[in-house]
């Protein structure tokens, strides 16, 4: 134990903790929270390792060939009829959802911002440096506690309303670590991390305020991963005392693989699921990593990958379609565009395109939808008003809808172009050096950009590279050309940013991680792995 930790008090042998101090850090690492934490990762990292080497195993019969389908072992839980739990009342309206990185004053603006409900975020829009996974604990601890207040340096004071969003925490997706924290010599899940400490020191006040204790469950790839959180609740539930089922929960539904098996992961969460969601963006990375080797699965420019394509809208169908029938949510997903404050005409067409996002999903049958910014909740409320007036749509069953593997894996037309491939490179490099300097929730070219986008950026460019695509003039997509554009857009960064920023912004390394990534034989599944071991 290093001697940073012991202000703590002493831990229990076999844990070490060697993260810098952060502060606060002694009301969220007691002694009890991190046995907790540590009698997760004892019970269930080994279940975490045959779960990640089993998606390994996966990927190479993919590669080899084998395309997903629809598990015949479990046709019988797809076509035998059960429901998922009751939801609680606090979730049966969830129209509007916001989303943000566990930041003091995002957490308060989001729970003030007229939603009802405020994903707060350990995953893709946090940097996962040791003081904001910390700090981030112990903002939603006081927030729960509405204890929570942050003034600004212009003097502007932030408190919560009477009002707020109900609260979801994203954890970690499984294949992510907490480097700063082992047990018995291993590092400890980031989920074990992100959920337990939340779980430990919130559970009692979330249900005397007539709440509970609500998760978003990222980046599954199996209903197998599912049930070890099946395992995993109420193994929390038993240990910490909580009636069985307190816990709930929503599962992303932003891997290809995971598409083929919506049923068994209601199935295998049915006391503690309430729904899933289209969490596009991962979903489309997904795609293209899935499936990054084979030549007939390369995707157009990104902004030609829209929900209204076919394999998009018959996956967001299916959901709701899936949902509906087990008596769980079907949420929409996120539209990347924010207002944009100094260019009326160019905040018109961003916003008309979020209204016809809202509308397609209110209009399909979605309970609900996400926006990344506060100034998007009424407009996505006014739709969802217009043309949701109950609290949600589990009785639009949509029994008529027929998706096929072919509808799921069929690969959209469109160019490649070299706007399109200057802003992969450009919003990459841009997003992560924002990463790398502690902020994982970024807005570019009037985008909110996370990692799932930044994914798509670089892993579209890999795809494109390896299979020598040519672009919309003719040339094709080489390592040379890609470099060359990589210098210009570095260039360009700098002139906007000046030469003091430029040199403290982490761009010129996260342009090498970029060509490290980009030049790789191996496609690598998450960017976030290779950038995780530059922050502290």
């Amino acid at each position: 134990m290093s001697t940073e930790r012991a202000a703590l008090g002493s831990l229990s042998p076999g844990v070490e903790i060697r993260g810098p101090r952060v502060t606060g850090e002694e009301l969220i690492l007691t002694r009890d929270a991190v046995d907790f934490v540590a009698a997760l990762a004892r019970r269930f990292a080994p279940k975490v390792g045959v779960l990640l080497a089993r998606r390994e195993a996966r990927q190479a019969a993919i590669d080899a060939g084998e395309l997903p389908d629809f598990l015949p072992e479990t046709r019988t839980i797809r076509e035998s009829d059960w429901h998922v739990a009751a939801i609680p009342a606090d979730l049966r309206d969830r129209r509007v959802e916001i989303t943000g990185p566990t930041e003091r004053k995002m957490v308060i603006n989001a729970l003030n911002s007229g939603a009802n409900v405020f994903m707060a975020d350990f995953e893709d829009s946090l940097s996962p440096s040791w003081a904001n996974v910390v700090s981030g604990q112990l903002n939603l601890k006081d927030a729960v506690a509405r204890a929570i207040e942050f003034v600004a340096p212009d003097g502007r004071h932030y408190r919560l309303n009477d009002r707020t969003a109900v609260l979801f925490v994203r954890p970690r997706g499984w294949h992510l670590v907490e480097k700063h924290w082992t047990v018995d010599g291993e590092p400890v899940a980031g989920a074990f991390v992100d959920f337990g400490l939340f779980l430990f020191h919130n559970h009692a006040e979330l249900a005397r305020r007539g709440t509970g204790p609500y998760f978003y469950l990222p980046k599954l790839e199996s209903h197998l991963e599912a049930r070890l959180w099946n395992e995993v609740f109420a193994f929390a539930e038993e240990r910490l005392g909580i009636k069985h089922g307190t816990i709930k929960c929503t599962v992303l539904i932003e891997t290809i693989l995971a598409a083929f098996e919506m049923h068994e992961i209601l199935y295998e969460l049915k006391d503690y699921i309430v729904g899933l969601n289209c969490g596009r963006w991962d979903y489309i990375f997904s795609f293209i990593k899935k499936f990054s080797r084979r030549a007939d699965f390369v995707l157009p420019d990104r902004h030609l990958v829209t929900m209204t394509t076919h394999f998009l809208r018959s996956y967001s169908l299916l959901l709701i379609q899936t949902c509906h029938r087990r008596g769980a949510f079907a949420m929409g997903g996120m539209a990347a565009q924010i207002p944009i404050k100094n260019d009326p005409a160019a905040n018109d067409a961003a916003l008309a395109k979020v209204r016809a996002d809202k509308e397609r999903e209110a209009g399909d049958g979605h309970d609900g939808t996400w926006v990344a910014h506060p100034g998007l909740v009424p407009l996505a409320r006014e739709v969802f008003d217009r043309l949701m007036p109950g609290p949600n749509q589990l009785t639009a069953l949509k029994a008529d809808i027929v998706v096929t593997a072919k509808d799921l894996l069929s690969v959209p037309a469109g160019v490649i172009t070299e706007a399109g491939l200057r802003n992969n490179v450009s919003v990459a490099i841009r997003y992560l050096a924002s990463w790398l300097g502690g902020n994982g929730c970024v807005p570019i070219y009037n985008l909110m950009e996370d990692a799932a986008t930044a994914e798509i950026s670089r892993a579209q460019v890999w795809q494109w590279v390896r299979h020598r695509r040519a672009l919309a003039d003719g040339r094709e997509v080489s390592l040379p050309l890609v470099a060359t554009i990589l210098g210009e857009e570095l260039a360009r960064i700098r002139s906007e940013v000046g030469d003091a920023a430029f040199e403290s912004g982490h761009y010129r390394r996260a342009a090498e991680l970029f060509s490290q990534l980009t030049a790789g034989e191996r496609f690598e599944s998450f960017l976030t792995l290779t950038a995780y071991r530059e922050i502290d």
